[in-house]
């Protein structure tokens, strides 16, 4: 679903990715690990045109335009660090401004985001601002579903949140990798949640990749030990 060829990013006079090769399979997850200031962050915001990259990417086989409404456009979702929501805008509001990217007659919101999340579906006339972190957190994930993506860039998704919603928006993943209509790639430091998640690892070190495979042939003892060096 997603191949990303050669990329390279430079932030003033540094260079912080040499030259990312990932594939990111429909119905798998492809965990990125690595230490913080490794390139995860930046990786992910290359692949959806918020930081210009050299290199090529592809989503089923089609190169998209460069930034983040084209990439938008062919089906690249992305939920930032932080999530980014919009505090002054309902949760209605906010999930319709995903819709943004779609064609007109496509513009409606899809009955199965408020079944993966029904907090949202009671909150809808609430500000996104007046909501717990948790709370928010499910906001910027199901803003990114309404897109309909073909690929789910997640970073950092449990930063900042309460066990039990850990534990649900694990779940949504599963539920979102075992519909096989999606690629997700997620950048998470939480080892435990991204190692029982990863159909497959890749591990990052200043900006290189240093371990691509897949999970079912890894040694959880040497992952864990390329990612926190």
């Amino acid at each position: 679903m997603l191949e990303v060829r050669a990329i390279t990013l430079d932030y003033g006079g540094s260079r912080i990715l040499h030259g990312i090769d990932l594939d990111a399979a429909p119905g798998a997850v492809t965990c990125v690990m690595g230490l913080n200031g490794t390139g995860k962050t930046s990786l992910l915001k290359a692949i959806a045109g918020r930081h210009p990259a050299a290199g090529r990417i592809t989503v089923s086989g089609v190169e998209p335009g460069q930034g983040a409404q084209a990439r938008a456009q062919a089906g690249i979702a992305y939920v930032p660090q932080g999530r980014e929501i919009f505090p002054q805008l309902t949760v209605q509001e906010n999930l319709e401004v995903g819709l943004a990217c779609l064609p007109k007659s496509e513009r409606t919101l899809p009955d199965h985001v408020f079944e993966l999340f029904p907090v949202l579906d009671e909150m809808r006339t609430r500000r996104g601002g007046d909501l717990s972190g948790g709370q928010q957190q499910q906001l910027a994930i199901a803003r990114a579903l309404v897109t309909r993506p073909k690929v789910l860039l997640l970073d950092e998704p449990t930063e900042g949140i309460q066990p039990n919603i850990i534990a649900m928006i694990g779940r949504v993943i599963r539920d979102l990798r075992d519909a096989g209509e999606m690629a997700i790639v997620l950048v998470e430091q939480r080892f435990d949640f991204a190692w029982d998640l990863a159909d497959r690892i890749v591990a990052l070190r200043r900006g290189t990749v240093i371990r691509d495979e897949a999970r079912a042939g890894a040694s959880r003892e040497a992952v864990l030990a390329d990612v926190s060096v």
